[in-house]
């Protein structure tokens, strides 16, 4: 029985295949809740590093009273509408704070290809970390920058010129006034791949051009440009213009205890607390995160139940195969680690089906959510906790080949060489 040890697995593998449509059921069941454990922790991982990333170390949004979680999702991650308009006099209002280390005013409202073109200043770029790929920002208004995926989706480069259309949804009015691509930021992975930045002067140079309706009460004023920047800047009037949204920065701890409440007490204003909002919807998340995971947990637990069953069944079947190699010379550790054997093959194999199944679906999942101009979801992300998957296969494996291995162990050649057939 000296080549005993080399015949072992191929020994093991007929074995595991020679109930074929048990072993596919098996295999499927094992695979189905190990994809969906895998599931889980590739997009819950992008989705907390998604938020982290495209809050960019914003403390406080700013915007009309609302829902303070409405204004996140539409100042920060752009996947809401905004709550309305605030007056332009309170991004220096803001600025005057001595809490406060930067306060950036943002315009919504209009949008290029259902990708949202966004009024802002430069700083917006700084507060990003944003890099310009090709060309320079914007020097006058009516001049965008544009972020990674609309430039590749658009065609669009430096010098190209497009419209944008009223509104945040496609098929919007085409505003008259074209806008020209001075530049194409670098990739980034987040919400600026997806937005086209202009001057806050563009928002309303369009708008004016476009005429203002008494329905268009969040376009309408959005914005009121540079020049009204500049106002603000030189202390100048400014009454009658607004912005949507103004992203804070702290100067110091205390800010998070003060200027909040100062926010929330000023007429007509709503702060909206990142860490506060993003916890509270993660926690929204996580029950159909928890609900995913408990039904990939049941799965396993039914594949860990059909394995034993199936292999202490295997077990009763073979005890004359067994039998005949005790009599060759393998010993009962060899006999136990065979049967053994057949459970980490059926784990290797529902773990290479799992983990290519569970990077499909996040793939159809970020293909989806791509369509749909929201999060960034890759099928291509990989994450250390994706180890949990093979770990979690061969402990069910082993755990479910425990006792047929220990009747094998166990059992009595002399006996069965008895046993009349």
């Amino acid at each position: 029985m000296s080549r005993s040890p080399l015949n072992l697995p191929r020994l093991a593998w007929r074995y595991l295949w020679a109930r074929p449509m048990l072993t596919a059921l098996n295999l499927m069941l094992l695979s189905l809740g190990l994809a969906a454990i895998g599931f889980v922790v590739l997009v819950s991982e992008q989705l907390e590093h998604g938020l982290k990333r495209d809050l960019a170390g914003i403390d406080l949004v700013v915007g009309a009273k609302g829902s303070p979680m409405q204004i996140l999702l539409a100042g920060v991650f752009h996947l809401d509408q905004s709550t309305g308009n605030i007056p332009l006099a309170t991004v220096r209002q803001l600025r005057q704070q001595p809490l406060v280390a930067q306060a950036v005013p943002i315009s919504l409202g209009d949008s290029y290809r259902g990708h949202r073109i966004v009024g802002t200043t430069a700083d917006y770029l700084a507060l990003y970390r944003l890099e310009l790929a090709q060309g320079q920002g914007w020097t006058k208004p009516m001049q965008a920058v544009l972020g990674a995926e609309v430039a590749r989706q658009a065609g669009l480069k430096p010098g190209d010129h497009f419209h944008g259309t009223h509104g945040l949804a496609s098929g919007g009015d085409e505003h008259e006034h074209a806008y020209e691509v001075t530049g194409v930021l670098a990739p980034t992975g987040g919400v600026a791949d997806r937005l086209v930045l202009t001057d806050l002067a563009s928002v309303w140079e369009a708008h004016a051009a476009h005429g203002h309706g008494a329905s268009d009460r969040q376009s309408d004023h959005e914005g009121h440009g540079d020049h009204a920047e500049h106002d603000a800047h030189e202390h100048q009037d400014d009454a009658g213009l607004e912005v949507s949204m103004v992203l804070v920065r702290y100067r110091s701890p205390l800010a998070a205890v003060m200027l909040p409440r100062w926010v929330n007490a000023q007429p007509g204003l709503q702060a909206s607390v990142p860490a506060l909002e993003t916890a509270r919807l993660l926690s929204m998340v996580g029950v159909g995160v928890e609900v995913l995971r408990g039904f990939g947990l049941v799965l396993l637990l039914a594949a860990a139940l059909s394995v034993l069953v199936a292999l202490l069944h295997a077990v009763r079947e073979r005890q004359g195969d067994l039998a005949m190699l005790r009599m060759l010379g393998a010993t009962p550790a060899r006999v136990a680690g065979l049967i053994a054997l057949e459970a980490v093959m059926l784990a290797a194999l529902a773990t290479v089906l799992a983990l290519g199944l569970a990077h499909a679906l996040t793939g159809g999942l970020g293909a989806v959510l791509d369509a749909q101009q929201s999060m960034r979801i890759s099928g291509s992300w990989l994450s250390v906790w994706e180890l949990l998957v093979p770990a979690l296969a061969l402990g069910l494996a082993l755990l479910a080949a425990a006792w047929p291995a220990w009747r094998g162990y166990r059992l009595d050649v002399t006996e069965l060489l008895q046993t009349p057939r």
